[in-house]
């Protein structure tokens, strides 16, 4: 298990050996690639990591992380990196879980019973799959105006359910603001100090926090709107939102992705359920499992997440049986993220073309 000192010990081995060494061609395929989408989206700056099994591959940052100040982006620039935040919500559900603190088919009102009646057929594990029936949006989610978790969750009582829990997939960001309240409650301690300690510090994800306007954040990149042709300032949101509320960078997903590969801080079994999707009322299956992303090319399988806010878009691809993974951020929208970490996998593993 790599934790604490161990973590760290380990990513200091890996500074000092670098990065594995791919097929001949395969990089300079990459960076092809990235600066043709660059050209085509208009892409202020791309930063990626592709990693085998754990370790890097490539690890590189292309163009601008400030366009005013002509700031270059590097591999430690710190990005909001949207909903890819919720697998880290979701980590945080099933640590607990784990721990026997709490289950995944526990009803929300066992934990938060002021929720309303129409609520009362809804558990975690709906609301971790998107399954629940609760609407996309809080009507009290505001993006420029900062409220507390619970006052958002709160706004949305007086809502009937857009469809009977359990019978289909919704994305749904009230979802994710839920289980953060959850975990708050359950775990004796705000959510974002709840991941800060039992994830990011033992991973020794030193860039990942909360999203902040008001603190000094190292190496932050500037987010924009590309729009009638050229490129504006995004307007930044100011809410905290625990379905995209995190800053993170290249090196800090590549941390976590390595800490996929171990038993901390999901053991294998609970990853496994993470990854497996939601069955339905009716016995059909959905297309996504808790906090991820499910789905087939080729044949291969692969779990991941995209995730989009004013000024920044990212996405992420991890193929398990290949044990590859690929994060890529972007300083801009709109973006196709996703799309690009997944032609990236092509190039390296050719029977995905």
């Amino acid at each position: 298990m790599y934790t604490g000192k161990r973590m760290r010990s380990f990513w200091a081995a890996w500074l000092l050996t670098g990065t594995l060494i791919a097929a001949p061609g395969v990089e300079e395929e990459v960076d092809r690639l990235v600066k043709q989408e660059m050209d085509r989206q208009h892409l202020p700056s791309v930063s990626l990591v592709v990693l085998r099994d754990g370790r890097p591959l490539k690890m590189q940052a292309y163009g601008w992380a400030n366009l005013e100040s002509m700031t270059p982006a590097g591999v430690e620039s710190v990005y909001r990196i949207g909903s890819i935040s919720k697998q880290f919500i979701a980590t945080g559900i099933l640590i607990l879980m784990q721990e026997g603190k709490l289950g995944l088919d526990d009803l929300v009102s066992k934990h938060l019973p002021d929720t309303p009646g129409a609520w009362n057929k809804i558990t975690l594990r709906h609301l971790l799959t998107h399954t629940s029936g609760l609407t996309r949006e809080s009507p009290g989610f505001d993006g420029f105006r900062r409220k507390s978790d619970w006052e958002v969750i709160r706004a949305a009582f007086k809502l009937p359910l857009d469809f009977p829990t359990g019978t289909k997939y919704q994305y749904c960001n009230l979802g994710y603001f839920t289980l953060a309240e959850v975990i708050t409650r359950v775990a004796g301690q705000p959510w974002p100090e709840f991941l800060r300690a039992r994830i990011f510090e033992p991973l020794a994800m030193t860039s990942t926090r909360l999203t902040t306007h008001d603190d000094l954040v190292m190496h932050r990149v500037s987010g924009y709107e590309w729009r009638d042709g050229r490129h504006t300032n995004a307007q930044p949101l100011l809410a905290v939102r625990p379905s995209g509320a995190l800053l993170s960078n290249t090196i800090d997903l590549a941390k976590w992705d390595a800490a996929l590969a171990t038993d901390y801080p999901l053991k294998a079994a609970t990853r496994q359920q993470a990854w497996t999707p939601m069955r339905l009322n009716d016995g059909t299956t959905s297309s996504y499992g808790l906090g991820w992303q499910l789905g087939e090319t080729l044949g291969a399988k692969y779990v991941g997440h995209g995730g989009s806010l004013n000024g920044f878009i990212s996405g992420s691809v991890r193929y398990p049986e290949q044990k590859l993974s690929i994060y890529v951020l972007t300083n801009v929208r709109p973006a196709e993220m996703q799309d690009l970490a997944q032609k990236i996998g092509a190039i390296y593993l050719p029977a995905l073309k």
